[in-house]
């Protein structure tokens, strides 16, 4: 028994490090809620809400609205004060190092002796949620998709056009992700020098387009930075 729960713990954590490099994260109303989202294209999976470290609302000006982060038992919700037009959310996932075993352990490289692979990750969303929203500053997000032109204004079929900045600057060779939800693994474009790039509108309503990269790091715990970001809109219904 004892040895069935040390290969399970061992398998957790695998699992754990691959979902802090490879998951995604967005945020979608559900009930008249706005939920930050945590999975691999359609997969909902539950999370640690603690690792949600910021997240900002503006209205339809720009101007910041107060936006709560209710942290619940197994992800977390956004309260903002009022109905916001573009909201978006930072997550840190945290130091994760590989040993000599193979395994990986949730802690900086520093703390693991003959480690061989290390690297501290984090996501991003950005959401568009009413037509005509100026954009504010960005620069929290470290890894960003911004769109060149309002997407709510684009149907389904359109191309729109967006720039991908690392750490507020334009970042080449960028794989796009054009439906993050429903085909999670297909690239649909690379960003150019001046990280620019049309990605096809794949659905009629809700979006979410999805990129990830890496930086090397000169943190002693992480050699790399590992950056997942999303950018959604949702259409209103058509009656």
């Amino acid at each position: 028994m004892k040895t069935q729960m040390k290969l399970a713990a061992a398998a957790l954590a695998l699992l754990v490090a691959g979902q802090a490099a490879a998951h995604g994260m967005w945020t979608e109303e559900r009930r008249g809620h706005i939920e930050v989202i945590y999975g691999h294209g359609a997969e909902d999976d539950a999370y640690d809400p603690s690792k949600i470290s910021a997240a900002w609302a503006t209205d339809l000006r720009g101007a910041r609205i107060p936006v709560t982060v209710e942290r619940l038992a197994d992800h977390a919700r956004l309260q903002p004060l009022e109905s916001p037009a573009v909201i978006s959310v930072a997550l840190d996932n945290g130091y994760w190092t590989q040993g000599p075993d193979k395994k990986w352990v949730n802690v900086g490289e520093t703390q693991v002796a003959g480690a061989l692979d290390s690297g501290r990750y984090y996501k991003y969303s950005l959401a568009l949620l009413a037509e005509g929203a100026k954009l504010p500053s960005l620069d929290p997000l470290k890894l960003v998709i911004v769109p060149q032109v309002d997407p709510l204004t684009l149907e389904m079929g359109d191309e729109l056009p967006v720039q991908v900045l690392v750490d507020g600057k334009a970042a080449e060779g960028v794989e796009l992700i054009g439906d993050y939800i429903n085909d999670p693994d297909t690239v649909v474009a690379r960003t150019d020098a001046q990280g620019k790039a049309r990605v096809p509108v794949r659905n009629a309503e809700f979006n979410v387009i999805a990129a990830s990269t890496t930086v090397t790091s000169d943190d002693p715990d992480a050699r790399v930075r590992g950056m997942f970001t999303s950018l959604s809109f949702r259409k209103a219904h058509q009656h």
